[in-house]
């Protein structure tokens, strides 16, 4: 009778499943990025060597090391790798052990009451009234895991965990991506003064023959202040990028961690700054190398179980009760074996009727299941996008910033000529003034336009996957997050691969037990058809990528934690080098051609 009403129980609580639906399969991944592939991979290549600066690579160490945003993602990785074991505890046996005393006493006119009053316990003697209670158990409750429901959970929650890990990195590529923008918009605004202190001082040139020319009845006083209101403008234009500068250098401050100061940057020329080729590999490898494409895989697997977990509350559920212990009314006879007690029951309980709030959290699962795969298949087509719109980028943007110095070459000459005409009284004013306002207009068109450049060489680097290898040796994010921020410069010195300490805290991808279950890539039976491409290239030596020449200035090892500033510019900057370069402020007598002879 016993199994036929066991039997009756699955059947009928199992009959009204309701039945899901699957997620369309998306769009194959194409085998190219629009004709463009390679055996090599930019992804595989450390920052360390793709940027292969040591001020800039000093600011990414910093950054991972000090970013609180950071710091906050570690703890969500802490929080996610708890659940694993809470998640874990839930389907072994919970055994409790406890004790407890009291009173009771029962009126006499009660059948309870007038039964204990002629009761006599063992050895003689009546129950004293008041009756006390004393007791001492163990106590056992196990829900046994009959559908993996509680194994299912735990499983959901390691993936869950992996993906708190994968997003936490995908971030990593994202904090030294934004840190190495932020630097080159920096130098860029570097350059862009130093243009504007050049044509000042062409045009204060230029106001003083006027001025001549106005003495010797040659000019009139129009051309004085059209000259003096030139200069006025690009002075005052000169403080806005100063306010941009400081700007700039504080979002790269907050990034690294730190109150604001100075940012040391390199001298090198920033037209001529360039990277070579990138190496885009295949399609099918933004599978292994980004981040948040790993991230949405482990959400996909984690929902796809959230949903066994939920059609498991269809089917009986048998709990198992039991407890042992000692209890008597006064504590000397506490542990007599006459005192002794034990009991044990099983329930097999199965919903029979009003099933509606089960059914609706089993489509609930099912739906953020089909969310989760169309997630997935919008990640990947945003990765391939965007590689495809970066490295289109950084391609066009070359090819426009060589043109464009050809117009800044013709315009430095056009600034030439109209000059010495002008000083020798063959050529008017404003021939000049047209000259240099269009030379300066070229030249900051020229460097937003070598600016948006660079910017589309560090964002395809982070679009391909890159970003997360701090050596191209291996060495990861992973590997250092435990260090602190003076150990950076030791443990990790430029153009070496040094092995570092492996935090092992971060080393948990499931608990190890019999019936746990790996979470695997996901396959079309998962939920979800992911995209197919070619077979990965196997991993090959990465090419030189780096953004600058070779560098021959090491940094220092910085000083501990951000300190609060007394005030803005006398704190000493935490990033520092060893060899400071020399700068001279050099007043120019006649036009320098700084881009076609950097300095």
């Amino acid at each position: 009778m016993s199994a036929i009403a066991g039997t009756m129980l699955m059947v009928l609580s199992g009959c009204a499943i309701p039945q899901l639906c699957c997620p369309q399969p998306g769009p194959a991944m194409p085998e190219d990025f629009n004709g463009k592939s390679s055996a090599e991979n930019t992804a595989q290549v450390g920052i360390d060597q793709f940027f292969n600066d040591p001020v800039l690579t000093q600011l990414i160490y910093e950054g991972l090391a000090s970013n609180q945003e950071l710091k906050i993602r570690n703890q969500e990785v802490q929080i996610a790798r708890n659940e694993i074991l809470a998640r874990r505890g839930a389907y072994l046996p919970f055994v409790s052990v406890g004790a407890r005393g009291g009173f009771d006493r029962t009126s006499r006119y009660t059948p309870l009451g007038a039964a204990e009053d002629q009761l006599f316990y063992p050895g003689g003697g009546r129950f004293p009234d008041p009756l006390g209670n004393v007791g001492l158990t163990a106590n056992l409750f196990w829900q046994v895991d009959i559908w993996r429901q509680l194994r299912n959970a735990r499983d959901s929650a390691t993936n869950r965990y992996i993906e708190a890990v994968e997003a936490r990195d995908y971030f990593v590529t994202r904090l030294v991506a934004e840190i190495a923008d932020n630097y080159y918009e920096l130098t860029a605004l570097d350059k862009r003064m130093v243009f504007l202190d050049q044509t000042i001082e062409i045009q204060k040139q230029s106001l003083q023959v006027a001025k001549a020319q106005k003495e010797a009845a040659r000019g009139t006083e129009l051309g004085v202040q059209r000259f003096l209101a030139e200069v006025r403008k690009n002075e005052s234009q000169r403080l806005i990028v100063k306010q941009r500068i400081i700007e700039v250098e504080n979002k790269i401050n907050f990034l690294a961690g730190r109150y604001p100061q100075l940012v040391e940057r390199g001298q090198w020329d920033y037209i001529n700054l360039d990277s070579q080729v990138l190496n885009v590999g295949v399609p099918s490898q933004l599978l292994l190398n980004r981040r948040d494409i790993r991230a949405a895989e482990r959400e996909l697997a984690a929902s796809g179980l959230d949903v066994m977990v939920a059609r498991a509350n269809f089917y009986p559920q048998l709990n198992i009760t039991a407890g042992v212990g000692f209890e008597a009314f006064n504590p000397r006879y506490l542990f007599d074996p006459g005192a002794f007690i034990a009991n044990a029951a099983g329930d097999l309980v199965a919903p029979l009727i009003n099933k509606k709030a089960i059914r609706a959290e089993y489509q609930s699962a099912n739906a953020r299941q089909l969310q989760a795969a169309y997630d997935y298949q919008r990640t990947v087509i945003n990765a391939y996008t965007e590689v495809v719109n970066r490295i289109s980028k950084v391609e066009n943007y070359r090819e426009s910033v060589q043109i464009k110095q050809g117009q800044v070459t013709a315009l430095e000459e056009s600034v030439n000529v109209a000059t010495n005409l002008f000083q020798n009284a063959r050529a008017e004013y404003v021939d000049v003034l047209l000259s240099q306002r269009d030379l300066l207009e070229a030249r900051t068109a020229l460097i937003e336009t070598k600016q948006q450049q660079l910017s589309a060489i560090v964002n395809a680097y982070q679009a391909l996957g890159g970003g997360y290898l701090l050596t191209s040796g291996g060495t990861t994010y992973a590997d250092i997050r435990c260090l602190p921020p003076e150990m950076l410069s030791t443990m990790l010195p430029m153009g070496e691969e040094t092995a570092v300490p492996v935090p092992g805290d971060e080393n948990l991808p499931v608990p190890p037990s019999e019936d746990s279950l790996m979470p695997a890539p996901l396959s079309p039976a998962t939920g979800s058809t992911p995209p197919t491409g070619p077979t990965p290239a196997p991993a090959a030596a990465p090419a030189d990528m780096s953004l600058l020449p070779p560098a021959s200035i090491e940094p220092v090892m910085p000083v501990s934690g951000p300190v609060m500033p007394t005030s803005y510019g006398k704190q000493e900057p935490l990033i520092r080098l060893q060899v400071p370069p020399e700068t001279k402020t050099v007043t120019p007598v006649v036009f320098e051609n700084t881009l076609r002879e950097p300095h």
